[in-house]
């Protein structure tokens, strides 16, 4: 029996043609926006938490509150200092407490001069190994910087690019940083960090003698003995550290930044845009729903005889009640299953404009079925809500009154 109302419904539907088209256009932009943006947020949430894997979950980052942007320290009022790394290596649960200098420089090659990150390396055989996996990095050529490799570098794969100083730079290459001569020992592979893929890294004595650095540290790299206690350890240090700057809670000139602090601060933002772009859709949609409300209403009107021969051979009420919602269901759920296509479509090319400008593989679509599944639906109810008022005023037109029509 429903099939025989589905197809009815087809039938009228397929009838009305551009008609039935235009009545799902809101719907269509609905589901496209829900679709496509939501998709494209899950791959910029992806890509952005990807920033972030450089943080092991049993690592803490202490640095100066700054006041521009730029490297961490770089707009510092008061800079960490080699008391502040005594003080935080003293601190019950710290297992390790690593010194870092991240600077914006002056880069030469091939005649060509442009600014890059520089980062030092510790000149401990195991904190450096520690930095290596913390950055998750791996050397694609070359190898990578030892504790003696002083004069060297090793840099990240987008700063290789031929683009950036139009020819690329190759392992033994001689690179000019600050006006001094330093050799490439190594090439790092492409990472999902946009820091690593653009950053010289160098042994700390080198930089500070580059960079005429005395007492200065830009981050804190926090070892935690127990993960579990990262937050804990967190708190010491802030206490500590406020104790001995004489300074009250809220009021520091620092900051300790553990993972779970950064990846939530991100999600809650992302989340939220999730939230603006589906309230921005549900207009669409309802928009969508009146205009199916509309056509349902138009439909009863030109069929009112079509529905008094129904009634005249023994359709019942009910009967006509279900030929008109199921119409109305219908053309929800075409509507959401073309702007689903839509949207997923949308959302692959946006991904590929902006991987094309970015020149690397950064943002990535994630299609979620639930999503895609749940969008469909609503869309399918939005048709069924919409069309039960047309659908009872249909279903009570008397037999007589209709024929007349």
């Amino acid at each position: 029996m429903l099939g025989n109302y589905i197809s009815l419904a087809f039938k009228n539907l397929k009838h009305r043609g551009v008609r039935s088209w235009l009545t799902m256009i809101g719907i269509f932009i609905g589901i496209a926006a829900v679709v496509s943006l939501i998709s494209l947020s899950n791959g910029l949430q992806n890509a952005v938490t990807g920033q972030f894997s450089t943080l092991s979950p049993d690592t803490l980052m202490v640095q100066s509150a700054g006041t521009s942007f730029g490297p961490p320290g770089s707009g510092a009022v008061r800079k960490l200092t080699e008391h502040d790394l005594d003080i935080i290596s003293s601190i019950n649960g710290v297992e390790m407490a690593i010194p870092r200098l991240v600077r914006s420089v002056k880069v030469e090659y091939n005649k060509v001069l442009g600014f890059k990150y520089l980062g030092s390396m510790p000149e401990s055989e195991e904190q450096m190994d520690y930095i290596y996996r913390t950055l998750n990095a791996k050397v694609a050529d070359g190898a990578f910087l030892k504790i003696w490799d002083s004069g060297k570098v090793i840099i990240g794969a987008d700063f290789a690019k031929k683009e950036e100083f139009e020819k690329e730079i190759k392992v033994g290459a001689k690179l000019d940083i600050q006006n001094e001569s330093f050799e490439v020992a190594g090439i790092m592979q492409k990472a999902s960090s946009f820091q690593l893929n653009n950053v010289a890294l160098m042994m700390e004595s080198d930089m500070k003698d580059a960079l005429g650095i005395s007492d200065e540290i830009d981050v804190i790299v926090v070892k935690v003995v127990d993960q579990d206690r990262v937050e804990e350890v967190a708190e010491l240090i802030k206490r500590e550290m406020r104790k001995d700057r004489n300074q009250k809670e809220g009021e520091e000139d620092f900051s300790v930044q553990t993972p779970l602090n950064a990846l939530q601060s991100i999600n809650t933002i992302l989340n939220i845009i999730n939230l603006i772009v589906s309230g921005i859709a549900a207009i669409s949609l309802v928009v969508g729903g009146i205009g199916i409300a509309n056509t349902m209403y138009t439909s009863v009107l030109e069929r009112t005889r079509e529905i008094g021969v129904m009634k005249a051979i023994g359709a019942q009420n009910s009967d006509v009640l279900k030929v008109f919602l199921v119409e109305s269901g219908l053309l929800g759920l075409a509507g959401g299953v073309v702007g689903a296509i839509i949207g997923i479509a949308f959302a692959f090319a946006a991904s590929f404009i902006a991987n094309a400008a970015l020149g690397q593989s950064i943002l990535l679509v994630t299609i979620s079925f639930p999503l895609v599944i749940a969008a469909v639906s609503f869309s399918f109810i939005i048709g069924l809500v919409s069309g039960i008022l047309p659908a009872i005023q249909a279903s009570e037109l008397k037999p007589v009154q209709a024929l007349r029509g």
